[in-house]
């Protein structure tokens, strides 16, 4: 095997049965047995293709009213999704084939959506290929700072794109379009900000525990048993014995037609009996019964279910981060980065022995915020 230099300064090796034969490798040649050629011929750009648009002002126009339709569907569609946004009830379902039940606000807020993106698309789209130049145009490399007259060059080159596209011709386009991009803002911003959720002083304090919503949009309280999860039976004082340990729904909830889960996640209680000596905080026996009392099942660090028990201790404990609860002292954290104890439900007897919450929550379940009320 042999090597030998080429005019760039690279060497090419290759090896044969009966030698080593060396190949330039400037730029353009290809290695090869002969067969192929030394250079390939520049295939050049392709011919401008004649559009209606080129031919005739009147097809530009027809292209123009295409273009302004396209956008004019995105500004219906944004329209449609914030008209929707605050009319339609975020809890009704609509049955969709081949999905099944879904939130018909979602349904119908992800169509309006679509249809606002697909038409400032569409519409992009179809300016570009009928009424925008349509010529290829080769830059050849330069160093990395170009000269001043250079960097002009790129400003007229911009000027000449924006004169081109025939933005400030068209001034049926350029509306349309500053209404679609305009108007499209909305959604994203309802959906960053409102699409959260209900500040978190509302949506975390109000729980099924709370009572029914009535006409006037409010919750109205009214005693509710303690019902098993998930077998939905009310729960009597003797059923309770020391140690045990029950998953708690308010009464009506496992009955609920729709949005069960999401009532479940806010009010999930669990209700357990400790020996009343054990019991330090005068607050905790007043809201309890003969040493009964029961707690949010949600963590106050992120929100995860609390269901590890320790009878021996009474403490309890949140799978996901450790966070630790005393039981025998209001539920104050001894351990994890909770930082406010899980908030307990008062609760008594009714005429028939059944467990009733005689009030809701008087904190918010679940992780703390800046705004959280005190008990």
């Amino acid at each position: 095997m042999s090597d030998h230099d080429t005019p760039g300064g690279e060497v090419a090796r290759t090896d044969g049965e009966f030698g080593a034969t060396a190949v330039r490798l400037d730029e353009g040649h290809v290695i090869g047995d002969g067969g192929l050629p030394d250079r390939f011929e520049n295939p050049g750009l392709e011919p401008h293709q004649q559009r209606m648009s080129d031919q005739s002002e009147a097809g530009a126009k027809r292209a123009e009213k295409q273009v302004a339709a396209l956008f004019s569907l995105s500004i219906i569609g944004t329209i449609v999704f914030v008209v929707a946004y605050f009319a339609l009830d975020a809890h009704a379902y609509v049955f969709i084939p081949g999905i099944g039940d879904m939130d018909y606000s979602n349904a119908v807020l992800g169509t309006a959506l679509a249809f606002s993106l697909l038409g400032i698309g569409l519409g992009a789209v179809h300016w570009a290929k009928t009424l925008m130049p349509d010529e290829e145009i080769v830059e050849m490399r330069h160093p990395m700072r170009s000269s001043d007259a250079a960097r002009q060059g790129v400003v007229d080159t911009m000027l000449d794109g924006a004169e081109g596209s025939q933005i400030n011709r068209r001034p049926l386009i350029k509306y349309t379009l500053g209404g679609a991009l305009g108007l499209f803002a909305i959604p994203l911003g309802l959906q960053l900000v409102g699409g959260l959720g209900p500040l978190p002083k509302n949506g975390l304090s109000l729980t099924y525990w709370n009572g029914p919503i009535g006409p006037d949009g409010k919750p109205h309280f009214k005693p509710l048993r303690l019902m098993r999860d998930p077998e939905n039976t009310a729960i009597k004082v003797s059923d309770v014995t020391v140690g045990s340990v029950f998953h708690v729904q308010p009464e009506g909830l496992l009955d609920m037609d729709s949005g069960v889960l999401e009532a479940k996640a806010k009010a999930s209680v669990l209700l357990m009996r400790l020996p009343p000596d054990t019991i330090t905080s005068r607050k905790e026996i007043a809201w309890g019964h003969d040493g009964i009392v029961a707690y949010s099942k949600i963590c106050t660090h992120v929100g995860c279910p609390v269901g590890l028990y320790e009878q021996n201790t009474h403490h309890l404990l949140c799978p996901c981060h450790q966070s630790t609860f005393d039981v025998t002292d209001d539920c104050r954290v001894i351990f994890g980065p909770a930082k406010r104890p899980l908030p307990q439900l008062k609760i008594a007897v009714d005429d028939e022995g059944y467990l009733i919450a005689t009030q809701p929550f008087r904190e918010a379940v679940g992780p703390s915020f800046w705004e959280r009320g005190s008990a």
